[in-house]
């Protein structure tokens, strides 16, 4: 096969992964207030927290292309400012700091010490830093450990040292962390196991008496060597080590954390121990053990404490007890050690205390959780436990500690963001009936899992909805004199009058403003310094601040019929098709310019700029035709009304606007010309501020109604709103400038203004149908909306119903107790008050029991109710495995809902004692199920899928046919068509693809008449399937357990083949190849998108786009495939990938080609998240690839846009 790929396809990120696998705190701007850096796969991202409102918002957020696996912030002392240091799979140390004046990241130190990838003996796991910023340590889970000292130089830079080697073989690291020691030598600890004895003994009694040791190395900054100082046997379940304050703070040392036990150990103290408390209550087992999974410690003047998590997700304040002497002064000798509980919040991958009194924790599954501290713990009647009462040798027993969970009461949740981790499956549908589809997804682990709905959109902050005596055309706002903060009227024209209101602390109508009330209004504006001025149908009447009137009457049987002003000029144009222009007089007056300008046609809509800074007059006119052109004419004095250029449009303009706003490309501002047309298209376009010449369209479809356009201000800056069947505001994206179309989730408008009051000063008046709505767009950084649905348990898979718009879902979690054992255990046991409370689920999870599954269906309405319509919860350690809504030609081709489950089924090694297959018939349209029969099978039956009025449900390695029968289904065919596992089927026609759990895919072809089962094309590798989808006939996209994403295609001969007419006989009797199908699949494309795919589908995403590969990953990724159509497109993108590779190198030194293909070279596929990074690069690197590709700035980046606004967001 060719070397290159007769098919490409663009990868972008719609969404980036939201699951946080580290975050760090600390100043990286250099200033006082604190930031936090969260890891997620392969992007960084800066979150600014603001105390005063208690949010987080994100400052910038990078993709590194390579994983990132530890992150640290460190400070040179006496700076100010952190820097970051990221160990990746690179094989080098990155360090970073924050730009905040260009708001990026920048590199300032690469050093390669080892291979690429994720390796077993290549530091990079691990990563300790010095407190006081002198050196970091970075290993690797086996043998290698790296110093690098830092300091500075003679211009204050960061320097890096070489490394200092510290490396012991046959030893495994379990966690690393450096020691707080003040201004002596760095020391760093480890927990290590030395496996050498193992390795020999063949008896497993070196295993048996295995040590694992807490380890401190010390780094001699005068001899610049690494020496092993100390080294001390601990609990041989510890897994976690955390710092404890030294100098002047502290006693120095760690904490060890194992298995139902922490301990204080330190080179010259005493090891102290306390017991992690376990929760008392009817249904929790007393015998089970906690690990701690998360904690922080926090320094505070004169004190500091911990909060460690346990894997419940409940905290433990604890705290050291210092020694005193005869004075009352604390010596530096450690007397005891204690820990209390402290609240519950949800499991943490890392939790972090601002100075600012706040706690963020980056959840492990679910929402991202940012608290604020109420109190420290102090005060409470919580029993503490101190180390007293415990022997501190690990191999002494001890008894157990125990404590009554209740809700928060130190921490309280001010903000929870949106996170969709883990991401189980996803569906693509349009159930609301609108121009684009809306993305369905289930989300989350435990009680926190949830349904979500994802909507292109920015959201919108209603303030004020009232209702109008009538219906109003259109809504202006005006100030009364130039210097006025606020807006002081409201003005609304009807068909046959106009109304005024005054804004105030209510909004009132007002009738003495000068303003003509029996007319109609084109145009409001505030002139000069203090005069208004209202154009309507008949003339222009200028209103003076002393209330005197001077009105410009429109010539006799010619009426105005399009208007537009700025604070100095006034246009309008007459239904004769001629244009009067008027420019302000230094006395306050408007004064006509002597020739009227005639057009060809009429005259649709007319703009006007904003008068620039320093400048008297806005220096062009745009003027619209029903002749679909829009003309921009001069008002210079020397060439005033004169052509300067003319573009075609598809349609009549409907409405224009001239603005100055943000501009990726020159870095500064550009002056735009914003049309709406009456086609509902969109375009804007470059005017050029000296030439007036229009260059660099784009075009965007609104909606099938014609576009309206009005000036806006959003954060400070200048934005349009673009009004059509939905409401649109184009605004320039907070991070890279570059410009953002997206819909308002508001409803349709007809006119609007912009509108400043105390109240709201930044905001919008709008007008619906006989409404007046005021309202403000507060977050322009996520313009996905999501609306979240609370359901019980984990979800695994969904489907819809083929005509009403519900959804299924079958939920299941393992290792806890299902309703009905819960409530045999309270009932049984005679409680003492306290045990009996129940604790809500989504706060505290669920009692915890080895091997019991729970497990239910929910049916649940996103539209409507916005809730769960039924459970139906599973008895007898059922859990349930797969779904799928099935009609059956033997029942009229009524629709079923099948369900798959497993009896007593442990996940690894893998074990059942049954499987079963559900029937439910759908009531009231779907609103409820009713169970008709289960059908026993040998093993959970892992895919389900209607076949040709039949249902195909693949069982183990068998692939089977059932019908419905009254009792039971009823087996008609089976056959083996895969060696270990069927996960997935996918169909079309007789033809069906079959997914295996780690043998890649298998096409099966279904002979009707012979009633038989035959493989006839398998793939060469051993993919791990996770999701698949047949893109055409022949071709199908999936998903593996690594990450990668590919698309397979069958040879056209093999497919014709099977599909002939006959028996099959010729397809059975083939010879096999290599003990496989006897023909093979062809690779088409391959890349790796650094997230494990869970769905993957064919689908449109907005109104009038192409067809798209919509994924989703694990890790709440959301992600899609633009397949090209031309090869030309092919070759830019491939040659300005290529460029981007070299200039703009990713942030932790991984090659961006070799990361792409991390199991099998990427094929058939460009990066366009890497070609996004382009908008960001300085402007002579801009120049210099726009050169290479002989192409312009503009041009690339109009290329770069158009990929996603045509088929996405």
């Amino acid at each position: 096969m060719a070397a290159t790929s007769s098919m490409f396809m663009y990868s972008l990120t719609i969404q980036p992964p939201t699951a946080v696998t580290q975050a760090i705190l600390g100043q990286f701007a250099g200033t006082k207030e604190q930031q936090i850096v969260t890891a997620s796969g392969a992007r960084l991202t800066i979150h600014r927290p603001d105390p005063t409102q208690g949010k987080i918002s994100t400052i910038l957020s990078q993709d590194v292309f390579g994983i990132i696996r530890t992150l640290a912030a460190f400070r040179l002392a006496g700076s100010n400012k952190d820097y970051i240091i990221i160990g990746s799979d690179s094989g080098r140390i990155t360090i970073i700091e924050y730009v905040p004046s260009q708001n990026r990241f920048n590199r300032l130190h690469l050093e390669t010490f080892g291979k690429s990838g994720i390796r077993r003996v290549i530091p990079g796991q691990y990563l300790a830093v010095d407190p006081k910023g002198r050196a970091c340590l970075i290993a690797s889970v086996e043998k290698n450990k790296l110093v690098y000292v830092l300091n500075r130089n003679a211009q204050a830079e960061l320097t890096i040292s070489s490394p200092l080697e510290a490396h012991k073989p046959q030893t495994l690291v379990f966690a690393l962390v450096g020691l707080d020691v003040g201004y002596e030598n760095p020391v760093f600890a480890a927990l290590e196991v030395d496996y050498t004895e193992c390795d020999q003994d063949s008896t497993g009694q070196a295993f048996e008496d295995l040590e694992k040791s807490l380890v401190y190395y010390e780094l001699d900054l005068g001899l610049n060597h690494v020496v092993r100082k100390w080294s001390d046997p601990v609990d041989r379940t510890a897994t976690m080590l955390f710092q404890v304050p030294g100098g002047a703070d502290g006693p120095s040392g760690v904490l060890v954390c194992g298995l139902d036990n922490i301990t204080y150990r330190h080179s010259n103290q005493d090891a102290f121990r306390v017991p992690i408390p376990r929760r008392r209550g009817a249904t929790e087992n007393p015998e089970r053990k906690r690990f701690i999974v998360a904690g922080v410690m926090h320094k505070m003047r004169g004190a500091f404490f911990f909060l460690l998590q346990s894997e419940d997700g409940d905290m433990f304040k604890v705290t050291l007890e210092m020694a005193e002497d005869e004075a009352g002064q604390a010596t530096g000798e450690v007397k005891r050690l204690k820990i209390k509980y402290f609240d519950t919040v949800p499991i943490a991958t890392t939790l972090c205390i601002l100075k600012s009194g706040f706690l963020f924790v980056a959840s492990e599954t679910g929402n991202h959780h940012f608290y604020q501290f109420e109190k420290l713990g102090d005060d409470d009647d919580e029993t503490e436990f101190d180390s007293d009462s415990f022997p501190a040798d690990p191999t002494e027993p001890y008894n157990p500690i125990y404590f009554h969970p209740r809700g928060a009461e130190n921490v309280n949740l001010v903000e929870s963001i949106d996170s969709m981790n883990p991401q189980m499956d996803c569906k693509v549908a349009n159930l609301t009936e609108e121009d684009a589809p809306q993305i369905y997804s289930i989300c989350g682990a435990g009680a926190r899992s949830s349904f979500r709905t994802l909507k292109h959109g920015l959201e919108v902050n209603d303030i004020v909805d009232s209702e109008l005596p009538a219906v109003p055309t259109h809504v202006w706002t005006t100030k009364i004199t130039r210097e006025d903060e606020y807006d002081a009227y409201i003005v609304l024209s009807f068909t046959n009058g106009t109304l005024v209101l005054s804004i105030g602390e209510t909004v009132e109508e007002v009738t003495d403003t000068g303003f003509l009330s029996s007319a109609s209004t084109l145009a409001v504006q505030q002139l000069g310094e203090d005069a208004l001025i209202q154009v309507h149908p008949k003339g222009i009447r200028h209103i003076r601040a002393d209330r005197k009137v001077n009105e410009w009457p429109a010539p006799q049987h010619r009426s105005i019929v399009a208007a537009t002003t700025n604070e100095r000029q006034v246009a309008v144009a007459l239904s004769s098709g001629e244009i009067v222009y008027f420019e302000m007089d230094t006395d306050g007056s408007l004064a006509e310019y002597d020739e009227k300008r005639e057009m060809s046609g009429t005259v649709t809509c007319l703009s006007l700029g904003e008068v620039p800074e320093g400048r008297t007059r806005s220096q062009f006119l745009a003027v619209g035709c029903d002749d679909s052109t829009v003309r921009i004419l001069s008002l210079d004095p020397d060439s005033t009304l004169e052509n300067k250029s003319v573009q075609a449009l598809t349609s009549a303009p409907s409405a224009l606007s001239i603005m100055a706003m943000a501009d990726s490309t020159s870095g500064g501002s550009t002056l735009y010309l914003h049309i709406g047309l009456y086609s509902g298209v969109y375009l804007r376009t470059v005017l050029d501020e000296v030439t007036g010449e229009l260059s660099d369209t784009r075009t965007r479809f609104l909606g099938p109604k014609p576009a309206k356009l009005f000036r806006v201000s959003v954060k400070g800056q200048p934005a349009v709103l673009a009004l059509s069947s939905r409401s649109w505001l184009g605004y320039s994206d907070p991070q890279t400038k570059g410009f953002m179309l997206t819909p308002l989730d508001y409803v349709a408008l007809e006119h609007a203004s912009n509108f400043s009051s105390e109240q709201c000063v930044e905001g919008m008046v709008g007008i619906e149908g006989k409404n007046l709505r005021i309202f403000s767009i507060d977050k322009l950084g996520n313009n996905l909306l999501q609306q979240s649905i609370s359901l019980t348990y984990t979800p695994r898979k969904f489907v819809r119903h083929p005509d009403q718009p519900l959804f299924y879902i079958i939920e299941s979690e393992n290792n806890t107790l299902s309703p009905l054992t819960k409530k045999r255990l309270l009932d049984d046991s005679n409680l003492v008050n306290g045990d009996a409370a129940v604790l809500p689920p989504e706060e505290f999870g669920y009692p915890r029991a080895q091997g019991h599954w729970a497990s239910c269906i929910h049916v649940v309405d996103p539209i409507n109710s916005k809730a769960v319509l039924q459970q139906i919860d599973l008895e007898d350690n059922e859990a349930a495995v797969s779904i799928a809504a099935v009609s059956f030609s033997s029942q009229d081709d009524e629709t079923f809902l099948i369900v798959g489950t497993g009896k007593d089924i442990a996940v690894a090694p893998r074990s059942f004692t049954a499987g079963f297959i559900y029937v439910y018939r759908f009531l009231e349209e779907g609103k409820e199920l009713e169970f008709i029969h289960k059908t026993k099978v040998e093993q959970p039956p892992q895919a389900l899928l209607g076949f040709q009025g039949r249902l195909l449900a693949g069982i183990g390695n068998e692939l089977r046919i059932y019908d419905l029968g009254l009792k039971q289904l009823l087996r008609k065919c089976q056959a083996q068509v895969v060696p270990n596992l069927v996960v997935g089927l996918q169909t079309q026609g007789s033809r069906i693809v079959v997914s295996d759990v780690q043998e890649s895919v298998v096409y099966v072809v279904y002979k009707y008449q012979e009633n038989r089962l035959i493989p006839f094309v398998d793939d060469v590798i051993a993919r791990w399937t996770t999701c698949t989808t047949m893109i055409d006939y022949e071709t199908v996209a999936g998903g593996d357990k690594f990450g990668n994403i590919w698309l397979l295609r069958c040879p056209q001969k093999a497919s014709e083949e099977a599909d002939e007419d006959g028996s099959g006989a010729h397809l059975i009797h083939e010879r096999q190849y290599l003990q496989g199908a006897p023909n093979r699949l062809a690779l088409l494309a391959h890349f790796f998108p650094q997230d494990v795919p869970t769905s993957i589908q064919k689908t449109q995403l907005v109104a009038g786009g192409r067809d798209v590969l919509v994924w989703t990953g694990l890790q709440g990724t959301l992600g899609i495939f633009i397949p090209f159509v031309s090869r030309e497109d092919v070759d830019f993108f491939q040659t300005l990938e290529q460029h981007l590779r070299t200039e703009d190198a990713p942030l932790a030194g991984r090659d961006h080609l070799i990361y792409r293909s991390y199991y099998v070279p990427v094929k058939g596929m460009i990066d366009g998240d890497l070609c996004e990074r382009y908008a960001l690069l300085p402007n002579d690197k801009k120049q210099m690839i726009a050169g290479e590709l002989d192409r312009s700035v503009r041009e690339i980046e109009r290329k770069i846009s158009d990929m996603r606004t045509r088929v996405a967001y």
